[in-house]
């Protein structure tokens, strides 16, 4: 438990019970708790990228890893009755725990792996932990979902198709769409790929279920929802607690100082520029450090032998390489900091500098290929090393944007071997020069890519869905594809902390199609028109780029097509934008319409991305 969330909780009388306990005690099969998040609660949001950092880092840490708190309000008198526990906050990680735990009791109760030992009580007690049988004949789910979105009814479906309760819960209409089940399928697929890791087959999925039951949450009680506002702002505006940089610097500073007194001042400022060159945010300053051991491991496993930097082992292996020669370490250090800084493109002067390499490497940026820094800091630091000029660092850059548009939205190589696969790349291209680094790296990319096959399905399904992110840098990259240095629009730029320019769904999203559109795409048929938005919404075709998307919202498609601003500049689908062509000189829109534009993007996006 952190400083900060210990002092509240002395603080705070409001706080009934405060409690560090494993996961397995929450979900206790002897206890009369349940979960139920509430009504007014948002749907359930979590996506892939926070599916895996939680099976990763259940997999990556040992037995006992903090998953961080959760609050509850607890109005129960008697402690005897069945506890309903109200759950204010932590409601993503306590679904998604459940989902996890119901994909490994799928994979258990379907006899596709046997537990060493007890493996038939085992899978009963699992499924005690996902479904309360105080009353045997209306089972209750442990976390009881709310109602927006279909949740509670997703999750009903999701455990009859895992077996853990039974009776005829049939999906709701198009539930392979939304989180839960994808969330649930996600997790299914990752403990599958367990199943053959090795060939005693229930090894892995016993540690995993052993990691899940003994991975640690803090549950808060509190008596009402004014109590848990009151808690809510008094976590919030408590300090930071330390992070491994601010103790890998502590270890840095401590060991200058002790070999050379009274120079602290400097070695100070010598850390404080490094940090300048990676910025404020903690996240960077993290990643960096543990990419540029694994960026230079070849010279430094000679020091700590570790074969790969994470986040759990990074302060243990600083503090190796600080106790080897640490004024060495900080001037090394400090130097592909630098470097990190030009590809951060932080520097007015390096953008004056690097011309050729800002588009690229924003690029890759705005695509989230950050895994790729480690292998561009390792180029950037070694560049005159291997004869290489500005433009073969353009072309890797550019290479990776395209790399990555495909990996991200085809998950294809999985996020967990993307840091081997960069380090891999470094390792066979030690003593090449010049165009053959560019040609292995290439060969090596493509060697572990999705095919254009596989790409264009992805692209021609529920792409926003899918994958907001990919989706947004897609049409990003098709209008900026038109554009010439006249007409350069800067489609990233942001107002606040809000791009300017963001996707605007055509036929619109949500619950309440309005009138216009119901006549419009299903000839007043509401049935249809729903039926059409959930299988057409979210496809590249219904998807384009505008600013001031507020202003658009729900409108009809000609208000949509004709809006301006307060100049009478368009600003609807007539923005002069080559993506929008034919939606302003378009009258009606239809689900063909959007078919026929889904293929033909789906091709510019083809030929804009190949490897």
């Amino acid at each position: 438990m952190s400083v900060s969330m210990a002092q509240a909780m002395e603080d705070h009388a409001i706080i009934k019970s405060a409690n560090n306990y494993p996961v397995s005690q929450h979900f206790d099969i002897d206890s009369k708790v349940a979960y139920v998040v509430p009504r007014y609660q948002r749907a359930y949001t979590w996506g892939k990228g926070e599916w895996e950092l939680l099976f990763d880092d259940l997999l990556e840490n040992e037995p006992g890893y903090f998953l961080g708190s959760i609050i509850c309000i607890n109005q129960a008198a008697d402690t005897h009755d069945v506890q309903l526990l109200e759950l204010v906050d932590g409601q993503q990680r306590l679904t998604t725990l459940s989902l996890l735990f119901t994909a490994v009791y799928d994979c258990l109760s379907n006899g596709r792996v046997r537990l060493l030992a007890d493996h038939d009580v085992e899978v009963t007690n699992l499924k005690r932990k996902m479904v309360c049988k105080w009353q045997p004949e209306t089972p209750t789910p442990r976390v009881a979902l709310q109602i927006q979105n279909h949740n509670d009814k997703d999750y009903l479906a999701v455990l009859a198709d895992a077996g853990a309760i039974e009776g005829a819960y049939q999906p709701p209409r198009y539930a392979g769409n939304r989180k839960i089940f994808r969330a649930y399928r996600y997790f299914q697929q990752r403990v599958a790929e367990m199943e053959t890791d090795t060939e005693d087959q229930s090894q892995p999925v016993q540690q995993l279920l052993e990691k899940i039951n003994k991975a640690c949450l803090v549950k808060i009680e509190v008596a009402s929802h004014a109590d848990a506002y009151t808690l809510f702002e008094s976590l919030n505006n408590r300090g930071v607690p330390l992070t491994a940089i601010d103790l890998i610097k502590n270890r840095v500073l401590f060991r200058l100082e002790r070999e050379s007194r009274g120079n602290i001042e400097v070695h100070y400022q010598r850390w404080n520029q490094l940090l300048v060159c990676l910025g404020d945010d903690h996240a960077i300053q993290e990643r960096f450090f543990r990419q540029y051991y694994n960026a230079f491991k070849g010279e430094l496993s000679s020091i700590h032998r570790v074969s790969v930097a994470t986040r759990s082992n990074l302060v243990a292996i600083y503090e190796a390489l600080i106790s080897q020669d640490a004024n060495q370490f900080l001037d090394d250090i400090a130097h592909a900091g630098q470097f990190y800084s030009k590809i951060l493109v932080q520097d007015e002067h390096d953008k004056q500098n690097m011309p050729t390499l800002i588009k690229p490497l924003k690029d890759l940026e705005h695509i989230q290929g950050s895994p790729s820094y480690l292998l561009l800091l390792y180029l950037f630091v070694k560049q005159h090393e291997h004869g290489l000029e500005s433009e073969h660092l353009v072309s890797v850059t550019e290479l990776l944007v395209r790399f990555f548009v495909r990996r991200n939205l085809t998950d294809t190589p999985p996020t967990r071997d993307l840091t081997r696969m960069f380090m891999d790349i470094i390792e066979a291209i030690s003593g090449q020069q010049g165009m053959t680094v560019i040609d292995s790296v290439k060969g090596k990319l493509i060697s572990v890519s999705a095919d254009d096959t596989r790409f264009q399905q992805a692209m021609e399904g529920q792409l926003y869905e899918e994958n907001s992110g990919v989706a947004r840098f897609i049409l990003c990259a098709l209008v900026e594809h038109s554009m010439t240095r006249e007409t350069w629009v800067d489609l990233w730029r942001t107002k606040g902390k809000q791009f300017e320019f963001t996707i605007e769904h055509v036929l619109p999203q949500g619950d309440h199609l309005p009138q216009a559109w119901i006549e419009m795409i299903a000839d007043g048929d509401s049935t249809r028109a729903a039926e059409i938005q959930q299988t057409h919404v979210h496809t590249l075709g219904n998807l384009t780029i505008t600013a001031y998307n507020s202003t658009l919202g729900n409108k009809s498609f000609h208000e949509k097509r004709d809006r301006t601003d307060q100049q009478e500049r368009y600003i609807g689908y007539k923005n002069g934008f080559a993506l929008n062509a034919d939606l302003a000189n378009a009258n009606h829109w239809s689900a063909q319409q959007i078919d026929h534009r889904t293929t033909r993007l789906v091709k510019q996006a083809l030929d804009l991305f190949r490897l």
